[in-house]
């Protein structure tokens, strides 16, 4: 075990930390953050449209397809919002104008959107555009850096307003993204959309795969083990395609339709890491009950934020990290609950997930509020934590008899020292 761990910190992690700093996929990161509070907010309208109750479906009537006109507002421009961030944050790394880098990103998506016949066609505003609008703003703040930094903008006296000097500074940039991509989609006819949906389409289903998913989950709790932000980077891969899976599943909700996707965002937030990553709300649990007076101290402070998924305390506190012990549980635990959870999906034992909430949201309430209101979501949570705690509790045990036995030690070598 050790061995391994040595293998994966001194091989593995370099390279994987290198990456997760990378400023590009930190763009595409923070620019896809900027998309979670419209689809958090476009989610609770959803269940307000959809709860699964006659009486409800009676008393709100006729409203039920209004309050569902946000979700439309919300999920059906993703991509537009997520090109905005995207440019924004690229930009403001680079030390260039970010909302200058943000406009020249988005007129770049826009032209990418053309019909045949040049109309704007804004079907593909949503999830299904995210791909699109990740490689056009990535591209338009380099052609936009590239521009800036070998001099090719126009200038404007001193004095002149900075918003005005700005706006000008980004005139030939700008005019040289809506060049580019006009040759693109409206002179060669290549529509980017459809050609980068297919270059991804094997990512996309294998993501919604068992194996899939489980090699992702995986991944990302090792990456934690070593002390990384496992859902940082993982989540610049994951997380355009969990959106769109979300989406064609809030859209399947809303019609009555068959809910397609299985691993959609929320699948793992709420059935797999429970109290964090790691599912690590068992070992606050089992650290309130503990005999140790340091794990019972810090279990009661640990459990309060663990409840809300929130687990560097624990993490770091225990410590979980580059702890060889508790490698195998951090491990298995997750693997267990998406195994667990995707076969009871796929059988349709529980629902999909068809909405998003806040990723703080407890166990029990948040896979309830995801599912749409499935009550069977919420037992399979509770049943998830007991599971969580079982498959802890030999590791734990082990951990704890040391501690008592450090503390017993320091207890003694105290007394001595006062003699």
């Amino acid at each position: 075990m050790n061995k391994f761990m040595d293998f994966f910190q001194e091989k593995l992690v370099p390279p994987l930390v290198k990456l997760g700093n990378q400023r590009h996929l930190k763009a595409v990161r923070n620019g896809l953050s900027l998309t979670i509070p419209f689809v958090v907010v476009g989610s609770l309208f959803l269940i307000l449209s959809s709860l699964p109750f006659k009486w409800w479906k009676g008393f709100i009537g006729s409203y039920a397809a209004k309050l569902s006109a946000p979700v439309n507002a919300t999920f059906g421009v993703l991509a537009l919002l997520a090109v905005i961030g995207i440019g924004y944050s690229l930009a403001k790394d680079y030390e260039l104008d970010p909302i200058s880098g943000a406009i020249i990103s988005v007129v770049g998506f826009l032209l990418t959107q053309l019909t045949p016949k040049y109309q704007l066609d804004t079907g593909k505003f949503g999830a299904e555009g995210l791909f699109t609008a990740i490689i056009i703003a990535l591209v338009a703040v380099e052609i936009y850096r590239f521009f800036v930094t070998k001099g090719i903008i126009i200038k404007m006296p001193e004095g002149v307003p900075p918003a005005i000097a700005s706006s000008f500074a980004a005139l030939l940039p700008g005019g040289a993204v809506i060049l580019l991509v006009w040759v693109i989609r409206v002179v060669l006819g290549f529509d980017i959309t459809a050609f980068l949906s297919t270059l991804f389409s094997p990512l996309v289903f294998a993501l919604n795969t068992l194996p899939g998913i489980l090699i992702f989950t995986v991944f990302g709790c090792l990456l934690w083990a070593v002390g990384i932000h496992g859902d940082s980077i993982m989540g610049s891969i994951g997380t355009p395609i969990l959106l769109q899976y979300l989406t064609a599943n809030s859209a399947a909700f809303l019609a009555g339709e068959p809910i397609p996707y299985i691993t959609a965002a929320g699948f793992g937030s709420m059935f797999i890491n429970i109290g964090g990553t790691g599912a690590t709300i068992a070992i606050a649990i089992l650290m309130v009950k503990s005999r140790s007076e340091v794990y019972k101290s810090l279990g009661k402070l640990c459990l309060p934020s663990a409840i809300f998924e929130i687990n560097e305390p624990i993490m770091f506190g225990f410590p979980v990290v580059l702890n060889p012990l508790m490698l195998i549980p951090f491990i298995l635990t997750p693997a267990v609950l998406t195994v667990g959870t995707y076969l009871l999906m796929y059988f349709d034992i529980i629902a999909r997930p068809v909405t998003m909430v806040p990723w703080t949201m407890p166990p029990v309430i948040g896979p309830f509020l995801t599912t749409g209101g499935d009550w069977r979501a919420a037992v399979w949570s509770a049943i998830s934590v007991i599971l969580a705690v079982l498959i802890y509790y030999p590791f734990f045990k082990t951990a704890e008899k040391q501690q008592i036995q450090n503390e017993k030690e320091e207890k003694v070598s105290g007394k001595t020292a006062e003699a």
